[in-house]
């Protein structure tokens, strides 16, 4: 809880009632029709539930730890209709004990790629198409665009023609999203080795409420605090000593003021990045799961769009960029088929 006290049965069950109530009031107001933000549904629960101090406290840590976690969106920028309307596969979770680089040095062996060149416009009018960078022009019979959804939000990269008007309307509505990480590096591990996640119910809503561990599965002292939605690009404007002064007063509340400093660390900014302007998308209240279709759709046989924010059923996942970019291949050698 708030004072870093281990949950009792019973308290642990209340919070889960607390989950439930929730989850049953998105389900009722889906059922009413309309779309409207998850936070309104809340706030109408909330309203039933004024009588009860630990409410909010209980329905605030559920929005952001099972919710804005997931899907790196507000609960006022969430469509209640749509925010889950994606699919899973089965298994656990799995680590990659190198990184996700590992993932994309396998993938690009053998290719040809050009670092260090930013990208300015992409000129479709007719073949071939030109795509201007800082530094160079390329021209290509075909082009794969895979911008992330808050660049393309951000209209940093300009497009002649302008993309059709439909499509430009799915990159307005959907959302994109924030989570951001602030990895910490011990010297020894001072919490239980056996646990892989800790959460927290904070004073403040959103703030340092779900922690990871590397220790039982990398060996690492290393714990992963993580900040979504608003509350993580608020954080980005602080300094990296108040991101880390913030997590420690957090840690300290949870195991005591002995806790020592850490011995490195390293913090995301996702939103903040001109590369990426947030972490990965969300289905935001005005938006419908078309879009995506919409934001995928090939432009005159020339230009192609993949990355998660254009995958339908696994969008804000690794995977689903994978996927999309399996969906571009297929369309792109179908074009030059035809």
């Amino acid at each position: 809880n708030t004072s870093g006290r281990v949950l009792t049965r019973m308290e642990e069950s209340t919070l889960s009632n607390y989950g439930n109530l929730l989850y049953r009031s998105i389900e009722r107001a889906r059922m009413r029709g309309g779309d409207t933000s998850i936070r309104l549904v809340t706030a109408e629960l909330l309203s039933q539930l004024r009588a009860v101090p630990e409410a909010r406290s209980c329905l605030n840590f559920y929005l952001n730890t099972e919710i804005a976690h997931a899907y790196a969106g507000s609960a006022s920028s969430l469509s209640n209709s749509w925010f889950d309307d994606d699919r899973e596969y089965s298994g656990g979770d799995v680590l990659l004990s190198q990184g996700f680089g590992t993932l994309v040095e396998f993938l690009a062996r053998d290719l040809s790629i050009e670092l260090g060149q930013t990208v300015r416009s992409i000129d479709w009018n007719a073949a071939p198409v030109r795509v201007k960078t800082d530094d160079e022009e390329f021209t290509a019979d075909r082009v794969l665009v895979t911008l992330p959804l808050g660049v393309l939000k951000s209209r940093s990269v300009g497009f002649a023609p302008e993309l059709p008007a439909v499509t430009r309307n799915a990159i307005d509505r959907l959302g994109m999203g924030v989570l951001n990480k602030c990895v910490l590096r011990f010297s020894n591990v001072f919490w239980p080795i056996e646990l892989d996640w800790i959460d927290y119910i904070p004073e403040k809503h959103g703030e340092w409420a779900e922690w990871f561990s590397y220790r039982r599965t990398m060996n690492y002292p290393i714990l992963v605090g993580f900040n979504a939605a608003d509350h993580g690009r608020e954080i980005e404007t602080r300094s990296d000593g108040e991101i880390i002064e913030s997590a420690m007063a957090t840690l300290r509340t949870i195991y005591g003021a002995r806790v020592p400093e850490p011995i490195d660390y390293q913090i995301t900014r996702w939103a903040s990045d001109p590369f990426a302007r947030g972490s990965y998308s969300f289905n935001a209240v005005g938006s419908v799961p078309l879009m995506r279709k919409e934001l995928a759709r090939p432009q005159a046989g020339l230009l192609f769009f993949a990355g998660e924010a254009t995958e339908q059923n696994y969008f804000g996942t690794a995977h689903g960029a994978y996927l999309s970019g399996q969906r571009a291949a297929t369309e792109i050698i179908a074009s030059l088929a035809g």
